[in-house]
């Protein structure tokens, strides 16, 4: 049975608030970025509905955004007409967790743990993931769990894993760059894999902008197969004097 990727995006990265108007689903992210924060589709979207939409996300204080997927190509050309600019085009990946449980992860390389150490938030500090950001982890129902990620006795990394349905996602993984090109996305990735293994998951999972050529690379060099996509198209607003 395949899984439903973007319930597993909702559960394991969530809104602060979703609820439900017409055939969309809103958002509110509170500053945790575009996956917590865009409307998505339920069904065919009436002019009305969009109206509405846009309406809503402003009194939350949000620019109109909306995730387009496939399927979504009615309501991805009205908005288009609107004057809305594809941003963030996104890649699913995902393979079994036995593809990357073949090889022992060397000693003190990968620890999971939560709640977060305090080096821990520094790393996702400086790669721009935030208190808005940790508090969308902290949202989490399901299992989760922080990766800190050492290479030379120094923190070379960290990421966050949580799970939904027999499929654990893989979200924020920073490496800083002084600790870039030493495999250490392939520990997380690994590392991510055996966590998930322990805990009852079947499948590991991510998702990554098309852009990052250096993220695409890396999953794909681990096995890992696209299995959905996703874009978002944004309506950048002129501020009035």
């Amino acid at each position: 049975m395949t899984p439903d990727w973007f319930a597993v995006v909702d559960a394991t990265w969530p809104a602060a608030e979703r609820r439900t108007a017409g055939n969309l689903t809103l958002r509110e992210g509170r500053g945790g970025g575009k996956r917590v924060s865009a409307a998505s589709a339920l069904d065919l979207v009436s002019e009305g509905e969009i109206d509405a939409a846009e309406a809503a996300m402003r009194e939350m204080d949000q620019s109109p955004l909306f995730q387009l997927r496939p399927g979504d190509e009615p309501l991805d050309m009205a908005l288009e007409e609107r004057g809305y600019t594809i941003v963030d085009p996104v890649n699913i990946y995902a393979c079994p967790v036995a593809r990357l449980t073949d090889i022992p992860i060397p000693r003190v390389t990968v620890f999971a743990l939560w709640e977060p150490l305090a080096i821990m938030r520094e790393l996702w500090a400086e790669g721009g993931i935030g208190p808005a950001r940790l508090a969308v982890m902290d949202r989490v129902a399901g299992p989760k769990t922080g990766l800190l990620m050492r290479h030379r006795d120094k923190p070379g990394g960290v990421a966050f894993v949580a799970i939904h349905d027999g499929v654990a996602m893989l979200h924020a993984l920073e490496i800083p760059p002084n600790q870039r090109r030493q495999g250490l996305g392939q520990w997380a990735m690994r590392g991510a894999a055996f966590w998930a293994m322990d805990n009852g998951a079947h499948t590991l999972s991510v998702v990554c902008t098309k852009a990052n050529e250096g993220a695409n690379a890396l999953y794909r060099s681990l096995g890992m197969e696209i299995v959905g996509e996703y874009h978002y198209r944004l309506l950048e607003e002129k501020e009035t004097a």
